[in-house]
């Protein structure tokens, strides 16, 4: 018989709204993860931008492979801690796989077509609605969008420690001035309220930021195991594509101001690439950014309702000082190269196009032509408010494939284009 697992109670347990899966043979954590990957939302992510657009090589990775491979690493994290932390955790009382995976399955389910630069474009172009934020869109999609009907706004029903799990920020919108990023949006502070039992959580922060810093341990086990696959995948990807070369790495290594730590860095991936075994060498760097996990103790103000905010996740400085590395690599020689700004500006293009005329066509009036799909157009021409109507445009941009986004723009806009293509 398996033995039960006292890390959490009814309070982590509790769903949004009463659900008739008490009696279910799995637990609410495993519930909660077969929801994300029995959904639609989950399954488009195999045709968004996770650096290269999909499908341009076959080896790239997409954001779904990318979300698979943080959700292994999240598990991973919290079965090294079982056997690691033996003065906190033990064979009764441990922090869930289930639910860090299912953190880790979601946590990139709110990002729109074409990556952060289609994120940037869609916030720019929503700020005076409320503004756009990956992160706060996924919030918004497990809590209304998915299994949505005609009738209602459903979500998927989640239960608190998982939602709290994806909550990376908790700051508002209207928190900040003018913010690019790191918010929910104001209309999904009430599960901000559930989240915290309705303590009066919002005295305990005098600032936007330290709301944003304070995350349960499973979210921040899933921060890391994103920080984890994007700063070392990502850089394989782009040595794959030719996008960083030895001669690259060299000559960046020259303009910058490095230490000691990351001259070594980058001399060992130099010498990575020189006998070819890059992809092996990464790969067991994931592992060791595994294994510098520890955990440590604190007080807040939740412990009273649960464990999941009693511990930090500690990860040594050489080992945060690596990822950062890695990472800057891959924005300075990829991320800012004129091959993905040509394509960044492209897509950024498309979707400012599609939203401009949704938005005259749904938002600033409610125009006779039907330039949504019959599910969509029959919600947004009964929603009364201009700021939520377009915040169901964005929703429909945003959940769009980059395939589909590119199908969109030229259906509207290509004149030679024709919509009998899409059915061959």
């Amino acid at each position: 018989m398996k033995m039960k697992n006292t890390f959490y109670n009814e309070f982590d347990f509790e769903r949004l709204k009463k659900s008739d899966r008490d009696s279910d043979y799995r637990s609410p954590f495993q519930i909660d993860r077969d929801r994300i990957i029995h959904s639609s939302e989950f399954r488009r992510l195999q045709g968004k931008t996770q650096v290269f657009l999909p499908g341009e090589y076959d080896f790239y990775r997409t954001r779904l492979t990318h979300s698979i491979e943080v959700a292994q690493i999240g598990r991973s994290i919290c079965n090294y801690l079982l056997v690691k932390e033996k003065k906190f955790l033990k064979d009764d009382f441990f922090i869930d796989p289930d639910l860090v995976e299912a953190c880790c399955l979601a946590h990139d389910l709110g990002h729109p077509p074409f990556g952060h630069a289609g994120e940037r474009t869609l916030n720019r172009l929503m700020k005076k609605y409320g503004g756009f934020e990956g992160n706060g869109q996924t919030l918004r999609l497990v809590t209304r969008i998915f299994y949505k009907r005609e009738d209602q706004h459903r979500g998927m029903n989640p239960c608190r420690a998982f939602l709290d799990g994806i909550l990376k920020y908790k700051a508002t919108f209207s928190d900040f001035k003018n913010p690019d990023n790191h918010f929910i949006y104001d209309e999904e502070k009430n599960y901000l309220s559930f989240v915290f039992g309705k303590t009066n959580y919002r005295t305990k922060f005098n600032s936007p930021e330290k709301i944003n810093n304070f995350q349960s341990i499973e979210c921040q086990i899933m921060d890391w195991a994103d920080d984890t696959a994007y700063a070392i995948n990502d850089l394989v990807d782009s040595i794959s594509g030719g996008f960083i070369t030895i001669a690259k790495l060299s000559q960046w290594q020259k303009e910058q101001q490095l230490t000691e730590l990351q001259t070594k860095i980058i001399e060992e991936i130099v010498g990575w690439i020189k006998k070819g075994n890059f992809k092996a060498k990464f790969g067991s760097q994931i592992g060791e950014f595994v294994r510098a996990c520890s955990l440590k103790e604190r007080k807040t103000f939740m412990d009273k309702f649960t464990n999941r905010y009693k511990f930090t996740l500690s990860i040594p400085s050489e080992i945060v000082e690596r990822a950062n590395i890695y990472k800057k690599i891959s924005v300075d020689l990829v991320f800012k190269s004129s091959a993905l700004h040509q394509i960044e500006f492209k897509g950024n293009s498309m979707i400012e196009n599609i939203f401009n005329l949704f938005e005259k066509n749904y938002v600033a009036r409610l125009g006779s032509t039907k330039l949504l799909p019959d599910f969509n157009d029959k919600l947004i021409r009964r929603e009364k408010s201009k700021s939520m109507r377009a915040r169901m445009v964005c929703d429909y941009i945003s959940g769009s494939t980059d395939s589909y986004a590119i199908r969109m723009y030229r259906r509207l806009f290509d004149i030679d284009y024709s919509a009998l293509t899409d059915l061959a």
